[in-house]
C-alpha cells in the first residue's frame, strides 16, 4: 500500500487527506501521522508505538488505522474526523521524554488538524509528556485535566456491543450462561473480563504475555486459560472477542471458529475485504469492530469537547459520567446496524460502512457553508 494507492490495484485511491513523515535523529524518533478525513472536524486517533518489521509495514498500519478512526468517529456521532499516528520502534528501548516531546512538536505543527491519544505502546503518562509540547494531546491524566485511561470505556462499549449482538442472535441482551473467548488480556481485555463475569458469563482467554496470564490466574481464577489463539477459536464458545492487534479474522481463522458471535476491542479485525462475507456464509454474527470499540474515543473526545461544553454540574472539562452515558449508547448503535444489515441483506460490516460514509458526506457537506 502506498500513500496514494492501495493494494486493491493501480489507481485505487486510499482517500487520505494528508500523511506526514516525522523524524528527529537525536532522539531516534521516526513517526508517521495519517489524516484520513476532517469532513466532520479535526482528526482524532491514538499514537501506536510499535517495532514494525519495515517502514512499509508502519505505513500500511497507519493508513488502515486512520481510515478506521474516521468511520469509528462518524458512527459514534462525534464531530471529529479520523487520523492515527505510529512511532516506529520498540517502546521498551526507545521511549524517552525527549522523543515524546519531539513527537509532540510535530503534532503541534499540524495546527489542530490532528488530536492524538493513547494506543498500543503509549499510555496516559506518555500523553502528559506529549502535551507539554502541544495543545492537541488527549488521554492525559485526570490530574492534568484529562480523561485518563480510555481503556475503561473501551471495554464498557465492547460489552454493550456484545449485549446488542447477543440480543439480536439469541433474543436476550444478557451474556449469563454464555461462554466468551477473549484473545488478549491487555488494558481492555482485562476490564472486559470483569464485565462479563459480573453478567454471569463464563470466560476462556489467552495472551502472549506471561505477565497477563499470571494476572488473570491470580485475579480471576475462574477464567479458563488456553495456550494460544488457535486453541481458543476451536473452543466451544458462544462469543469470540479479539482484543489484541488487527487481522484477527482471516481465511484460516473463520473456518475454524466455533463461536456464533464476534465482538471484540481490536481494530481492523477483518484481515482483508471479503472476510465479512465468509463470516456471513458461516452464520457468524459480526459486530463491526469500529462500532463496538468506540468507547475509548468517546472518552477522549469528551476531553476535547468538554473544554467548551459545560457538564450537568456546570463545570467545564472532561466529565466521566457524560462520556459513559454516551458510550452506553453503543448498545443502541450496534442494534441499529445489525437490524439495518438484515433489512438490506448485507453483512453488518457493509451496513456500518454505509452509515458512516453517509454521515461523513451529509454532515461534512455543511462545511461548505462559509461562516465568518
Amino acid at each position: 500500500m502506498g500513500v496514494f494507492t492501495t493494494t486493491a490495484g493501480p489507481g485505487t485511491a486510499t482517500g487520505h487527506e494528508q500523511v506526514v513523515f516525522c523524524q528527529d535523529q537525536p532522539t531516534g524518533l521516526r513517526a508517521i501521522i495519517a489524516i484520513y478525513s476532517t469532513a466532520l472536524g479535526p482528526a482524532l486517533g491514538g499514537t501506536r508505538f510499535y517495532p514494525y518489521a519495515s517502514e512499509a509495514d508502519a505505513l500500511h498500519d497507519v493508513l488502515e488505522l486512520s481510515r478506521g478512526m474516521a468511520y469509528k468517529n462518524a458512527m459514534a456521532g462525534l464531530d471529529l474526523g479520523g487520523g492515527k499516528a505510529v512511532i516506529w520502534g520498540d517502546p521498551e528501548q526507545l521511549k524517552t521524554e525527549p522523543l515524546l516531546r519531539a513527537y509532540g512538536r510535530f503534532v503541534e505543527s499540524l495546527g489542530g488538524r490532528y488530536y492524538t491519544a493513547c494506543d498500543v505502546g503509549t499510555y496516559v503518562p506518555d500523553m502528559d509528556v506529549v502535551a507539554r509540547e502541544t495543545r492537541f494531546a488527549t488521554g492525559r491524566s485526570r490530574e492534568q485535566g484529562g480523561a485518563g485511561d480510555s481503556s475503561e470505556l473501551t471495554a464498557w462499549g465492547v460489552f454493550q456491543g456484545m449485549r446488542a449482538a447477543a440480543e439480536h442472535r439469541w433474543g436476550s441482551a444478557s451474556l449469563a450462561g454464555r461462554r466468551v473467548g477473549i484473545a488478549g488480556l491487555g488494558k481492555v481485555g482485562r476490564q472486559l473480563t470483569g464485565h462479563l463475569l459480573d453478567d454471569g458469563a463464563a470466560v476462556v482467554a489467552t495472551d502472549v504475555s506471561e505477565r497477563a496470564v499470571d494476572w488473570a490466574r491470580s485475579t480471576y481464577p475462574q477464567v479458563d486459560l488456553v495456550d494460544d489463539t488457535d486453541v481458543l477459536i476451536r473452543q466451544e464458545i458462544d462469543v469470540y472477542a479479539p482484543c489484541a492487534l488487527g487481522g484477527a479474522l482471516d481465511d484460516d481463522t473463520v473456518p475454524a471458529l466455533r463461536a456464533e458471535i464476534v465482538a471484540g476491542a481490536a481494530n481492523n479485525q477483518l484481515a482483508h475485504p471479503g472476510v465479512e462475507k465468509l463470516l456471513a456464509e458461516r452464520g457468524i454474527l459480526y459486530a463491526p469492530d469500529y462500532v463496538v470499540n468506540a468507547g475509548g474515543v468517546i472518552q477522549v473526545a469528551d476531553e476535547v469537547t468538554g473544554a467548551a461544553t459545560p457538564s450537568a454540574n456546570g463545570r467545564y472539562g472532561f466529565d466521566f459520567d457524560r462520556a459513559k452515558a454516551r458510550a452506553t449508547g453503543i448498545y443502541r448503535t450496534t442494534r441499529e446496524i445489525l437490524r439495518s444489515a438484515d433489512r438490506e441483506g448485507v453483512p453488518p460490516a457493509v451496513a456500518a460502512d454505509r452509515l458512516a460514509e453517509r454521515r461523513m458526506a451529509e454532515v461534512g457537506r455543511l462545511r461548505a457553508i462559509h461562516l465568518r
